[in-house]
């Protein structure tokens, strides 16, 4: 990558005339704004308009700097001067740690993987729960035939050896384990949100005042969800060609970090309602039906289908839908 500032300076003095700016993104439209004091009040600036009304290219120092800014935002709540920039946008690695559970998960898949590319009748990772995937490849009777894998995969690689081919899955898992903690904290729960939501829409069933909004949800919810799991299966697919993976590991972690962050992108949107119905057993009737009725207000504007209209002066003018994400 360039050599890029690895904290926030800013020299147009725009940025020190009315006090120490905070830079975020707009609760109405998630566009990035500088925030700064005004009297008892604050004023939000767009970083589009700033630039545009005080002549600040994007190939100026502070140009490169507010667009550093833009795409920090993706990944920290604010942003301020002298604040470091998070690693996303400095060097491709992730400013946040997975479980090492996370790392062995990956781990687990990769080498079960590679023993399916080797030979005929295993499992795929896919189809096995975290536990079972974990206990297969520690049990001492399929030791062997990942230790042949390995052997077999250096020949096909041009490898010195099975200890590089160990060493490159690792490295491998590494990268995957951030996608198995995104796995954990944004597919599981936001499926167990849709499980609930089933499990109110049984209870509710008759009440039409609250049905329709229900059921509203539940559409949202099943679409955000077939997306994620999309992503995901999109990830696997790609990376269980663990040979192929491995053969072009470059374009690879390209890829999965390009993924793992557009993943964590969705999480960082997702977590208060994610947090909010994390514990939901004892909360009464109506502190429930309040989060549903948030939880449809988040969801609406992400996930539901619109309209999209074109002039029918122009060539091809026809109306379209199209699921409207905001992040």
């Amino acid at each position: 990558m360039e050599n890029l500032p690895e904290t926030c300076a800013l020299s147009h003095p725009v940025f020190l005339r009315f006090g120490p700016p905070l830079f975020q993104r707009a609760e109405t439209d998630g566009e990035a704004v500088m925030i700064v004091p005004l009297g008892e009040k604050t004023v939000s600036i767009p970083l589009r308009s700033l630039q545009r009304e005080f002549a600040i290219g994007p190939n100026t120092p502070d140009g490169r700097v507010l667009s550093l800014v833009n795409a920090s935002l993706d990944f920290v709540n604010q942003i301020r001067l002298g604040d470091p920039f998070p690693a996303e946008v400095l060097t491709g690695d992730a400013s946040w740690d997975p479980d090492p559970v996370h790392f062995q998960i990956a781990l687990a898949r990769l080498r079960l993987a590679l023993v399916a590319w080797l030979t005929s009748g295993v499992e795929t990772a896919t189809h096995l729960d975290q536990s079972a995937l974990l206990a297969l490849v520690e049990d001492p009777g399929f030791r062997p035939r990942i230790h042949e894998a390995f052997v077999r995969a250096a020949g096909e690689l041009g490898l010195p050896g099975a200890d590089a081919v160990v060493e490159a899955i690792e490295a491998l898992a590494r990268e995957l384990a951030y996608v198995e903690a995104l796995r954990a904290r944004l597919l599981v729960r936001s499926q167990d949100i849709l499980r609930k939501i089933n499990e109110i829409q049984t209870l509710w069933r008759g009440d039409t005042s609250h049905g329709e909004t229900l059921a509203q949800v539940q559409r949202l919810l099943i679409r955000a969800v077939r997306q994620f799991v999309s992503r995901f299966e999109e990830i696997d697919a790609q990376t269980g060609e663990v040979i192929s993976a491995l053969r072009n590991d470059e374009s690879q972690r390209g890829f999965i970090r390009a993924n793992r962050d557009w993943l964590y992108r969705c999480l960082r949107g997702w977590e208060p309602i994610l947090d909010a119905w994390a514990d939901t057993e004892e909360i009464t009737d109506r502190d429930q039906w309040a989060l549903i009725e948030r939880t449809y207000r988040f969801l609406a504007p992400r996930y539901m289908t619109v309209k999209e209209w074109t002039s029918e002066h122009q060539p091809g003018g026809r109306k379209k839908s199209r699921p409207q994400m905001v992040w």
